[in-house]
């Protein structure tokens, strides 16, 4: 704090831009609510203003939080795109100088002190116009290899911010000079979980060993129907919680009826975890998860043995890079291809729960490469974009 004198801080504008996805929303979310509690402590509150598109998660994320937001209209372009998207690649061409119009109005009148990208294609108007108007411009990276956004941008950045110390392989020297890897921000909350209140929320038993599977917000099919097919063996060794998403809840009902009744009660399933996530994930010995750019960040900061299935079809294929790196550091398992089956998932789990210290390998490997503070060294670097601005 010392770099940013008090009356600095009483004028501190900030414009944070990124959304798209929850991968870059929530990390740029989680920096404001840390932003606003380290300022409090000061008696001082930030001027936020939070630039993305009207119908991205980013918006309804803003409202909910009753951050200020401002939309601009923007265009995105797809990376080896089918016939359909080429055509909407044409057209949102012509969007795009648009949204630099509405950017430049956007940085020209609120004047801030300092603007912080997550990344997403909205993220790139204001990244140009906080260059054109000589704004210190904070750019984060979430995932291991730039996103496209980001490669474009990082010419602009005063600081460019690096969730993985692999990163700096991906960025020219020049960059690479203004580079710093602070980790991917997350929730205060997740590091304060309670294995009791966890395993008490869903009625589990203290004295068997849980597994956590989860496929994400929306769930995922290809882990849902592994994990389905190796409940049966699963059960006889642990007990489950499943977040299956919306559209499989049904479905995974069924499962969960036709189970023999020594089973059942032995496996929960939801569409959803809410609150109750960093309970469940202090009390799961293992997780099952994709590995998304946010769930790779919590669990590393927790240091949790995890089994990873990376969605195929993610942008720039960046949850295989992910699961794959973290493999090879002994940090994780990753499932994929051929061997996403029920088989390989009851093989694999019933290793880990039998060799202790194999999953206490594992478990330490990961938390070497989770940064629980993330979020508290993203903030310093903002602040220090600001004070040497205003010095």
């Amino acid at each position: 704090m010392s770099l940013y004198s008090a009356q600095h801080l009483q004028r501190l504008r900030v414009i944070v831009t990124g959304g798209g996805t929850g991968g870059h929303t929530y990390p740029a979310l989680t920096t404001i609510t840390t932003l606003q509690t380290r300022l409090a402590e000061s008696g001082t509150e930030p001027e936020i203003l939070w630039v993305g598109i009207r119908e991205g998660i980013e918006a309804k994320i803003a409202q909910r939080e009753g951050i200020p937001f401002r939309a601009i209209i923007t265009g995105k372009l797809r990376r080896s795109p089918n016939p359909r998207e080429l055509a909407r690649n044409f057209v949102d061409a012509f969007r795009i100088p648009f949204g630099v119009l509405q950017a430049i109005a956007t940085v020209a009148r609120t004047r801030p002190s300092v603007v912080l990208s997550t990344g997403g294609y909205v993220s790139v108007p204001i990244g140009l116009a906080a260059r054109m108007f000589g704004v210190p411009y904070v750019l984060h990276e979430q995932t291991l290899e730039l996103g496209l956004a980001n490669r474009i941008l990082a010419w602009a950045a005063t600081r460019i911010l690096l969730s993985h110390q692999s990163s700096l392989d991906h960025l020219s020297p020049k960059a690479r000079a203004r580079a710093v890897v602070t980790g991917n921000p997350i929730r205060a909350a997740v590091l304060a979980g309670q294995p009791t209140r966890g395993l008490a929320a869903f009625g589990l038993d203290t004295a068997l060993p849980l597994l956590l599977v989860m496929g994400g917000s929306g769930g995922a099919r290809q882990v849902n129907q592994m994990l389905t097919g190796a409940l049966p063996e699963l059960l006889t060794q642990c007990q489950v919680v499943h977040q299956c998403g919306g559209m499989d809840i049904a479905e995974m009902q069924q499962v969960a009826a036709g189970l023999p009744g020594h089973l059942a009660d032995r496996y929960r399933v939801v569409d959803f975890i809410y609150d109750e996530l960093p309970d469940l994930f202090a009390a799961a010995q293992v997780v099952v998860s994709r590995s998304g750019a946010g769930t790779v960040a919590e669990l590393t900061a927790l240091g949790k043995a995890c089994i990873l299935v990376p969605y195929p079809w993610a942008a720039g294929d960046e949850q295989r890079a992910t699961a794959r790196h973290l493999a090879q550091q002994g940090a994780a398992i990753m499932l994929e291809g051929d061997e996403v089956t029920p088989q390989r998932l009851a093989d694999t789990v019933r290793e880990i729960f039998a060799d202790e210290p194999r999953r206490a390998a594992m478990s330490a490997a990961a938390a070497s490469h989770g940064k629980p503070d993330a979020a508290d060294r993203v903030v310093a670097e903002l602040l220090s974009a600001a004070a040497r601005q205003k010095s």
